[in-house]
């Protein structure tokens, strides 16, 4: 029989959050891209809470847009709900979060991916990765092998010049609901069951990984009058800054909260042993920052009551998502504890909760531009690398996709580094830290967050869109225009100074603010906790018109000046470290006063940087002094 083969320039395995990202990157920068699924109905899916963004994760959609991704205009174009976040905290840990319509959020994605130039979609479940030996690169690289193509279970072969993981949750996956074990991906979909002999094969490291979620309930069988209802802001701000603000300003649907309580919790422990967390039939590492009820149970036995969200999967369906309370209990346990909830003391479950077991890499094999370290032109991204949540997913495919087509360009890679974005730091920590659970991002890991907020994203990293080819002239400019009219209002604002004159005083003291014994400038006004630049329009006749994002910005960057200062001067010592790249075929057993701890560490995870290598677990500054003497020395041989 005749091998039936493909020829395209890049495969994308997979088309969740991650995968989406990464073939719509590849396609708009002119590749001929094939993107593998399971099944065209996951594209795109939600398999858990319909929801995007959130504490953190809000930073990186709003990144993902900046450097030309997708995610934050199909939010725009099917949220039900969006709230601002942490309005009561500073700019920095502010986070944009919308509720999804689930259905509606993976056609609208779909019907982008089937629209888009140079795209294809094929329902085929890719089993085997073809990879072939290269000569050793000296210097640059130490990629021996390279790939070639990919491989379906029907046999096609697919040559191509690159490829992508994003296989998600599908790899070898199982669900668990108490003794009921399926052999299937999220949903009840077919699992992905042969692709990881291949990768053992190539001598890929790969791991076991274990998320879950609740139960889903028909809208119906529940009393809302016992919950509190949970409101969307009035006044909603797109994620994507390429959206109209008056096209989001729609009749939002609302959520509700309630908790759990001793009851709850009685028939949770009484039933642990059922439990396949707790009975060792999970063999994966579980998210901590997302923990199952059960979990919370046990580990946090001192609360009396645990928050509980009950938020609507979509405008054309009843099923509502139970979240706060995933759990891997079995069907009769579990209806009896969710029972106890006010409530849901009638409610009726659509779908049961379950927990999910997954195959995943060790992602300190990949560099930081998430290709793999020993095989040239293979990329990943997303729960593959052992994150968790559709955001991450969706960075590390924007990032996979743009490098994997730098690379068939012959352009260096991008890596954005700490102090540029949290997909920095969500990289970095990935490539360079012991992630031994599903890893989830938090304003908490970012060093530098007061810099990379949410609202500053397009100023931060549009230009690198632009250069990389995802942005466009237009936007680029616009993106120019906005930067230089906030440069303009602050310098006027630093020299516009207003008198100790009786007008300016009652204002003042108006506004519960100290009177003035000489001259300050706007900006000096502008630093005091009960003024704003909005406050003192009163006082400033000769203000301009400007739009509300670049106000905002003003406002933030007058007010906060002296900490971003701060950061910057930071950001500099670690720029320093950043630049100082370490040969890809430095022996490090060469490199004596290494401790042996450090030596390991450095060999298993080969960084690319001195600052890299300082951060990873077991190298400690002394090490890295060594280290430092070690390259200058080796600078002036080859000199």
């Amino acid at each position: 029989m005749n091998e039936l083969r493909e020829v395209c320039d890049i495969c994308v395995v997979g088309a969740g959050h991650a995968g989406c990202e990464a073939a719509l990157a590849c396609a708009r920068l002119g590749f001929e891209t094939v993107i593998f699924t399971v099944s065209v109905d996951s594209i795109a899916l939600m398999p858990c809470n319909p929801n995007v963004g959130g504490t953190s994760k809000g930073h990186l959609v709003r990144e993902i847009d900046a450097l030309g991704g997708e995610m934050g205009k199909n939010i725009d174009k099917t949220f039900i709900q969006s709230k601002m976040l942490n309005r009561s905290k500073g700019p920095a840990v502010h986070s944009l979060r919308a509720q999804a319509d689930k259905a509606e959020y993976s056609r609208a994605m779909r019907k982008v991916l089937e629209n888009q130039e140079h795209l294809t979609i094929k329902q085929a479940e890719v089993c085997e990765l073809l990879v072939e030996e290269q000569k050793k690169k000296a210097e640059t690289s130490n990629r021996t092998r390279k790939i070639t193509g990919v491989k379906t279970f029907t046999g096609t072969v697919y040559e191509c010049k690159a490829v992508i993981l994003c296989t998600g949750t599908y790899l070898k996956a199982r669900c668990l609901c108490g003794e009921a074990i399926t052999y299937t991906g999220p949903n009840g979909l077919q699992a992905a069951n042969h692709l990881t002999d291949s990768l053992l094969d190539l001598g890929i490291e790969m791991r076991r990984f274990k998320t879950g979620t609740p139960a889903r309930m028909d809208r119906r069988s529940l009393d809302f009058d016992k919950m509190e209802e949970q409101f969307g802001d009035e006044r909603v701000i797109p994620f994507s800054f390429s959206t109209d603000p008056e096209t989001v300003q729609i009749d939002q649907i609302s959520c509700y909260l309630t908790y759990t309580n001793e009851k709850t919790h009685d028939i949770i422990r009484a039933n642990l042993d059922r439990s396949p967390i707790y009975a060792g039939v999970i063999e994966g590492t579980g998210p901590r920052y997302c923990p199952s009820i059960e979990d919370k149970v046990v580990k946090f036995s001192d609360k009396d009551r645990h928050q509980v969200f009950i938020e609507p999967e979509g405008l054309h369906t009843n099923e509502m998502y139970v979240s706060g309370m995933s759990s891997s209990l079995p069907e009769d346990v579990q209806l009896a504890m969710y029972r106890t909830v006010p409530g849901l003391e009638h409610c009726k479950i659509v779908r049961n909760a379950y927990a999910i077991e997954y195959d995943c890499i060790d992602p300190k094999q990949l560099d930081p531009t998430l290709e793999f370290k020993d095989i040239e032109g293979l990329f990943s991204g997303g729960q593959f690398n052992g994150s968790s949540g559709y955001e991450e997913a969706a960075a590390q495919g924007l990032i996979a996709g743009i490098n994997a087509s730098l690379f068939l360009q012959g352009r260096e890679q991008i890596v954005l580094d700490r102090s540029q974005a949290y997909i920095g730091v969500l990289i970095d920590d990935l490539v360079t830290k012991d992630n031994f659970e599903p890893y989830r991002m938090m304003t908490s890991r970012a060093e530098y967050r007061l810099l990379l907020r949410q609202d500053n994203a397009d100023l931060r990293l549009r230009h690198i869109g632009y250069e990389v080819g995802l942005v466009s002239e237009e936007t680029y400019q616009a993106v120019l225009q906005k930067k230089e009219a906030i440069e303009k209002e602050i310098y006027r604002l630093k020299n516009t100074i207003v008198g100790a004159s009786e007008n300016i005083q009652d204002f003042l003291k108006t506004h519960g603010s100290a009177p003035l014994k000489t001259g300050a400038s706007m900006a000096e006004l502008i630093c005091r906790p009960e003024l704003s630049y909005e406050v003192l329009s009163e006082i400033d006749p000769e203000r301009k018109s400007l739009s509300a994002d670049v106000k905002e910005q003003v406002e933030i960057e007058v007010k906060y000046e002296g900490y971003i200062d701060r950061q910057l001067k930071q950001v500099e010592h670690y720029k320093k470290m950043e630049k100082r790249k370490i040969p890809a075929d430095l022996d490090y057993n060469d490199v004596g006063s290494l401790r042996l701890e450090a030596r390991q560490k450095l060999i298993a995870y080969r960084p690319v940087s001195v600052g890299q290598a300082s951060r990873i677990s077991g190298v400690s500054p002394a090490d890295i002094s060594v280290l430092l003497v070690y390259l200058e020395s080796h600078k002036d041989k080859k000199a």
